[in-house]
């Protein structure tokens, strides 16, 4: 539109001092390269009208190949002294064969028409595609498209003609540059200089982009989704209006749960609805960022590790962790790890210092010969054909040299672990003497110690190293410490004070790095010019080794992984999973993101203001004044600046900060309240050098700013440094820097601070991972789901059915307690940026738990059903028939449809249909209670898991058939042992009364088969390798099954009661 570009300064001015002005202007406002000078040394003008500055390639390439016109007056460029003739030059005549500016009068007469100003349509009525920028600086020819170089003819150029244009654009560019192309080389110096200018043109290029999904696959499966909805209200319609007059109890139960199932379903499906893949170019990052024999200026990224207990994580799994972060394919200037040791364990300490020492030999090898992944035990555990694309001879040499030194290396870190199971009684003692600081893992200082990344601290080839940290925070009694959520909050700050990467990736100690490409792939969203402002995290998709085959617990979730997760990225993000994502710093600090600017109303003044008939329909001052009152227009006072390039802004620290009505989360109902703050730098001036003294003086006040992050001033410096990096002054004096950082880490230190209330990680829940997505998204910002070709990382899974439980159990734990808490998204934050689609996904994360119950009651439901000869659903006509048909067809191919877009497998869906009913009637059972007690009685019950002996210690899936006994199994178990009496009853039943009872049969029959295929992996579980059951299972489910079906036959509730005296048939002796 119109309003949309932006005016030139000086358009008012005559022609001629227009043409001087621009004399005065030595850069080209197409290719930002030098106008240059004729022959005589005067400035080049290539157009006597308006004196737009353009250099004479450039001109040249206009008369040739372009419109011929100039790109702000539109006025035909004439013909300079030196420069070919073009078609139309015959109509200027044959005294223009050696025009030059200096001979006024040998002008050509103005042509008719007006020149058109720079910022209106172009010749043909179409908008320009770029926006001139005038009075600044060029773009970058790695930051953007070239604005404006081919006007009207790049419009028109397709496909090759527009490679060859720019060829022989860029040549003739390098010719005025002094860089004479010889056309007397060989067609290899051609080839060579093209595909140079092809890279240059490359590196333009968007980082990223959205790979659609087929029409043929995503518009039938939107189009039975409706249909599906359609068929489940009518369904739902006749199940309500024809109650089971002889079973009203079962029918009302089985209503109930179809309607909660119903809710779930909606839930669960409108949030896929828009999926969306995307795709990365890392070649087009490093021409941007990475350039051979040019200053690296990709962002520097901290790595976050963390870790409880060495004795249950293994230190080697923690090992190879760290060696994979430390051997990834990024600067090592600008990598650092951060390893967090919540148990403040000496095992861990010896092991990351004898990591440190191996990584010298370690990362060298892997750079050298590229190896993936670059975790050793994963490494050389690979059954592939490690020579493959390998042509280095002396390869296999320097492998087998490394994987000796890699045993060896085991062979340390296993001496360190059998030495940590025997605690002497006076505790740890280190190398050179003294006692360990956390001997008492609940009552100790906080510790830090850096491994690598100082001076000296070199490979053995010489090469630098990335910087390696190990960090404990301090405990004593009587503090809360929030878990995880609190160990990732510190070790932000111990990373703020020592390096302050603006961007933070978070691993479990069991997640490697599978992918040394991965912080790149992060990188080309987070670094996108448009994009990056906006993004809170790039979510990574979990990968597993060492499952199964056939995945019987379905351990790799990629139902959830590979659908549900592409379906949010296509609304506002994926959801923070825990580990393998790459953080904003920004966003960890609350601060909001970018907004963008809204264009101005289009009014009139056809009708007087008190009108509201107006052609703009009330949208006049009215209307503005109106929407400012209520707080929903801009900020008052503040005329919205636009930049040059479109309608994003970057937002100042004053704004983010509040001082320009940001949006900041209350504390009643998640209502969003706006603050009005000052700030005042007296601690911290050095992180501010940039700023301008007015815009300091509006900031917060150094008071508000240690409310809020602390009382830090070195640490609150860096949070004002958007781009990371130490504030200036903070890096001469490490030791000082290590000072702090033990300050920030002490146990103290968040008391009456927002941490963990609205910045960093979010207290209140064993799931901390969804209330900090959750409470980011809320602010508007937005999330990005990547999907390499190769996992991102890999980590290890419980493939156990007792394990598998206890993790599903603490997931759904976590899902109970953000319900129950402030934080609950329904009713938080709804004056917030979260969109609707994005509020279901997150309200279907925390409400999954209750499906439990409806679905314990379903699953019991037939059996109850052929153990009394009732049914839930009455004698079926042909109409009630029709719903039921197509509402199971609709399910089907609902199924079929997504796995069909989504390239999920039928056995992995499968499996992930089995495992929902699995977890639904035991650990998310056990989660419902288990949260009520917690939240609403403070009794926190946990359920002890006691381990026997695998049948085949060698297997390598000998894990698989490890029997735990946890009181998870009992529900699942009792239900599939009261099913099979059910169908064993329900069959005898219809054998003794003959062939008219195994009609009605078949409906019960079919439930209960449902059931059990659904909880047939369960009891593979149970039964294991050699059929052998614990005792304890089969004596508790047979007698509460035994106790149900005694009780239920002597109440039967459906057997009509009869009223006034009992009468019995006499018999012969009446």
């Amino acid at each position: 539109m119109r309003d949309e570009l932006h005016v030139m300064r000086g358009n008012d001015e005559p022609g001629g001092a227009k043409a001087r002005a621009a004399a005065d202007v030595k850069t080209c406002r197409v290719c930002g390269d030098e106008v240059g000078a004729r022959e005589d040394g005067q400035p080049f003008v290539a157009c006597t009208e308006c004196g737009f500055p353009v250099c004479r390639p450039c001109y040249e390439y206009e008369r040739s190949d372009g419109s011929q016109c100039c790109p702000q007056c539109n006025t035909r460029y004439k013909r300079h002294k030196g420069c070919p003739r073009v078609d139309g030059d015959e109509d200027e005549g044959p005294e223009m064969d050696d025009f030059e500016e200096e001979f006024p009068a040998a002008k050509s007469p103005k042509k008719p028409h007006e020149p058109v100003p720079f910022d209106v349509y172009s010749e043909n009525g179409e908008q320009p595609p770029q926006k001139w920028r005038t009075g600044g600086n060029t773009l970058s020819s790695f930051t953007g498209s070239v604005a404006g170089k081919d006007l009207e003819a790049e419009r028109e150029m397709e496909g090759s003609m527009e490679w060859k244009d720019r060829i022989d654009k860029w040549k003739t560019k390098q010719e005025k540059r002094g860089n004479k192309l010889n056309h007397d080389d060989s067609d290899d110096d051609d080839d060579k200089n093209d595909d140079e200018y092809m890279l240059l043109a490359e590196a333009r290029q968007p980082l990223w982009r959205k790979v659609p999904i087929p029409s043929s696959q995503i518009n039938p499966y939107r189009i039975v989704i409706v249909l599906r909805l359609v068929v489940l209200c009518f369904f739902l319609k006749f199940r309500i209006t024809t109650p089971a007059t002889d079973a009203v109890p079962l029918w009302l139960a089985s209503v109930v749960c179809e309607l909660w199932f119903a809710l779930s379903w909606i839930l669960d499906q409108l949030p896929k609805w828009a999926p969306v893949t995307r795709e990365t170019y890392l070649d087009r990052l490093a021409l941007r960022y990475d350039r051979d024999g040019e200053a690296c200026r990709l962002s520097p990224i901290d790595f976050f590790v963390s870790t409880v207990d060495p004795l249950k994580e293994p230190p080697i799994i923690t090992a190879n962790t760290v060696l994979s972060i430390l051997a990834v394919d990024y600067p090592v200037d600008r990598t650092s790890c951060y390893v967090s040791d919540d148990g403040a364990s000496m095992l861990l300490f010896d092991t990351l210092s004898e990591t440190a020492e191996f990584a010298r030999r370690w990362v060298p090898f892997c750079k050298k010969f590229a190896v993936e992944p670059r975790a050793p035990e994963f490494y050389f555990s690979q059954k592939i054909d490690y020579l493959k694309d390998k042509v280095q001879p002396t390869f296999v040499k320097e492998r087998r040299a490394m994987k000796r030194e890699y045993e060896e290396f085991k062979v340390r870190i296993n001496a360190l672990v059998a030495k940590a199971e025997k605690k002497p009684e006076e505790g740890w003692v280190m190398q050179d003497g003294t006692p360990w600081p956390g001997n008492n893992t609940r009552d100790h200082p906080g510790m830090i110690q850096v491994y690598l990344g100082s001076q000296g601290a070199l490979d053995v080839e010489g090469h630098e190293l990335p910087r390696l940290v190990y960090v404990s925070r301090e405990k004593r009694p009587g503090y809360n410490h929030h878990k995880k959520a609190g160990a990732m909050n510190a070790l932000v700050r111990v990373s703020a004070v020592l390096t302050n990467a603006p961007f933070i990736l978070n691993l479990d100690c069991d997640h490697y790095v599978n992918n040394s490409k991965a912080v790149r792939e992060a990188m080309c969203f987070l670094m996108d010019p448009q994009l990056g402002k906006k993004l809170c995290y790039v979510q990574f998709p979990q990968r597993f080794d060492g499952i199964d085959r056939h995945d019987r617990y379905a351990n790799r979730n990629v139902v959830f992984f590979d659908i549900n997760m592409k379906g949010l990225d296509g609304i506002q993000g994926p959801v923070y999973v825990g580990t393998g994502c790459v953080f904003n710093r920004q966003a960890l600090y609350g601060y909001d993101p970018p907004r963008p600017e809204k264009r101005p109303k289009m009014t009139c003044d056809c009708w007087p203001s008190w009108c509201c008939c107006c052609c703009c329909f009330g949208g006049g001052k009215r209307g503005k004044a109106r929407k400012d009152k209520k707080g929903g227009g801009g900020d008052s006072g503040d005329e919205p600046r636009r930049g040059l390039l479109g309608f994003y802004r970057k937002r100042s620290k004053k704004e983010k900060l509040g001082g320009g009505g940001s949006v900041a989360s209350g504390k009643k109902g998640g209502l969003y309240k706006k603050h009005q703050r000052a700030f005042e730098l007296e601690e911290i001036e050095e992180g501010l050098e940039g700023y301008e003294e007015l815009e300091r003086s509006s900031l917060m006040s150094q008071k508000s700013f240690e409310k809020r992050f602390g009382q830090s001033p070195v640490f609150i410096a860096s949070t004002l440094v958007e781009d990371g990096g130490l504030p200036q002054g903070a890096a001469a004096d490490p030791a000082a820097l290590i000072k702090e950082a033990i300050h920030v880490i002490s146990c103290g230190y968040e008391e009456k601070t927002e941490w963990g209330k609205e910045i960093g990680w979010i207290y209140g829940s064993v799931t901390e991972d969804i209330l900090t997505g959750f409470e980011m998204h809320c602010r508007g910002w937005k999330s990005v789901y990547c999907t390499p070709t190769r996992p991102a990382f890999k980590g290890s899974a419980p493939i156990n059915l007792s394990d598998r439980l206890h993790q599903v159990l603490r997931w759904a734990l976590g899902s109970v307690e953000i319900f129950m808490s402030r934080h609950c998204p329904l009713w938080y934050a709804y004056g917030g940026r979260l969109k609707w689609l994005e509020r279901f996904a997150y309200t279907n994360t925390i409400v999954y738990p209750f499906t439990s119950i409806p679905l314990l009651a379903y699953c019991t439901i037939p059996a109850v059903c052929l153990l009394t000869g009732k049914f839930i659903i009455p004698t079926l006509n042909n109409l009630a028939s029709i719903w039921f048909i197509a509402l199971f067809m609709s399910i089907i191919a609902t199924g079929v449809l997504e796995l069909r877009w989504s390239g999920v497998s039928l056995e992995d869906w499968w499996r992930n249909e089995q495992f929902w009913v699995i977890g639904g009637v035991s650990a998310h059972l056990f989660a419902v209670f288990q949260g009520l007690l917690k939240v609403l009685g403070g009794v926190d019950t946990n359920f002890t898991v006691t381990s026997k002996a695998a049948a085949d210690e060698t297997d390598a899936f000998g894990e698989l058939y490890l029997f735990k006994w946890t009181t998870l199994l009992v529900p699942p178990t009792t239900l599939i042992i009261i099913n099979m009496v059910g169908i064993v009853a329900g069959v005898s039943d219809a054998v003794n009364n003959g062939y008219g009872s195994w009609g009605p049969l078949f409906g019960k029959l079919f439930f209960s088969f449902w059931v059990i295929v659904h909880l047939y992996p369960f009891l593979k579980g149970l039964m294991g390798r050699q059929n052998r059951t614990p005792t304890i299972v089969v004596l508790w489910s047979i007698l509460l099954a035994s106790i149900f079906s005694l009780v239920w036959v002597r109440i039967d509730p459906f057997i009509p009661k009869a009223k006034g005296p009992i009468l019995k048939p006499c018999g012969v002796e009446c």
